[in-house]
């Protein structure tokens, strides 16, 4: 999925200066984004307190919406370059199409990876016919240096490993929980795992104290370390921790992201993360103007345009407020 806010503004995000090294309970409300014609997302990162989780950069919640009689998700082709993207899905299906040839039905609870290294453009689409209802989350990883020039490729995986506890099934969708391992390509330590719960189910999730966290509510009505979190909003919990309470007051979904605190300060802007205002500036004028970033085949369309940049340099320095 794109950010394809028309008056996209730049994100300073990264450096541990600016984690919270202790257990905290901070609440992300969202802001409402409209994508495209009939799917309007909530965007829980960057956030106006929080740009990132380990190297989780961007979080997207969308639905559940009826889209029986709508066309669904329709975001044409659009370049990113310096992050992977996770779609991960609860109801519907989305086609995905980018400039490597890959052509995937992602469905729920499939891992749909992409990795954009140096530069890469995809499309993501509802099939024609499509389910009745699609709710899912989107989300980005922010590339370290050292492998923000790795070749671009898509990764499917069907079949994801799970922790399993009574009343609760863990699916890891990246990096590793209690010893299970999930099979995406991953640059930095990280995790991400999808968490179904039973109503009254009351457990412990083993954490990493090195790692910041935070859950992202999709369903039903839960309780994390005893704060209510409610769908489409999302907990920042902080470093420090080795377990997280966790209460279903209903059947719930959740998804917990964590990873080792992201030491380099990035800059990211519309689809990019760069390092520099002129990193982004060229990777625009190459979108809009050459061949970087391939050809995405087979979307009925045209492709997306970038936004125009605002003014001044775009400078890292650290979490924004």
């Amino acid at each position: 999925m794109s950010n394809l806010d028309r008056q996209a503004t730049p994100s300073v995000c990264g450096g541990r200066g600016f984690v919270v090294a202790e257990p905290v309970r901070e609440l992300l409300s969202p802001r409402r984004v409209q994508l495209g014609e009939s799917t309007e997302v909530r965007r829980l990162l960057p956030n106006l307190g929080r740009r990132m989780v380990g190297a989780w950069a961007f979080v997207d919640h969308y639905g559940p919406d009826d889209i029986a009689d709508e066309p669904g998700m329709q975001v044409p082709p659009h370049p990113h370059m310096g992050l992977q993207t996770v779609s991960w899905l609860h109801e519907g299906e989305v086609l995905h199409r980018d400039s490597t040839g890959s052509l995937q039905t992602i469905r729920p609870r499939e891992l749909g990876l992409m990795t954009s290294g140096r530069a890469l453009s995809h499309s993501e689409e509802s099939p024609r016919p499509h389910a009745r209802f699609l709710h899912g989350a989107q989300l980005w990883v922010a590339l370290p240096a050292a492998h923000r020039q790795v070749e671009p490729h898509f990764q499917h995986h069907a079949d994801l490993p799970r922790v399993t506890a009574p009343g609760l099934t863990a699916t890891v969708i990246l990096g590793s929980l209690d010893g299970a391992l999930s099979p995406g390509a991953t640059y930095t330590p990280l995790v991400g795992a999808d968490l179904a719960m039973a109503r009254g189910t009351a457990t412990k999730l083993p954490l990493d104290p090195d790692f910041e966290y935070a859950v992202l509510s999709m369903s039903g009505e839960a309780h994390v370390d005893g704060v209510p979190v409610m769908p489409g909003s999302m907990l920042y919990l902080g470093c420090g921790r080795t377990e997280l309470p966790l209460r279903a007051e209903s059947d719930a979904g959740l998804m917990l992201l964590g990873g080792e605190p992201f030491e380099e300060e990035i800059v990211m802007w519309w689809n990019f993360i760069g390092r520099s205002h002129e990193e982004i500036e060229e990777a625009r004028r190459d979108w809009m103007e050459g061949t970087r970033f391939g050809e995405v085949k087979g979307y009925d369309g045209a492709r997306l345009p970038a936004p125009e940049l605002p003014p001044g340099p775009l400078k890292p320095r650290g979490r924004v407020r």
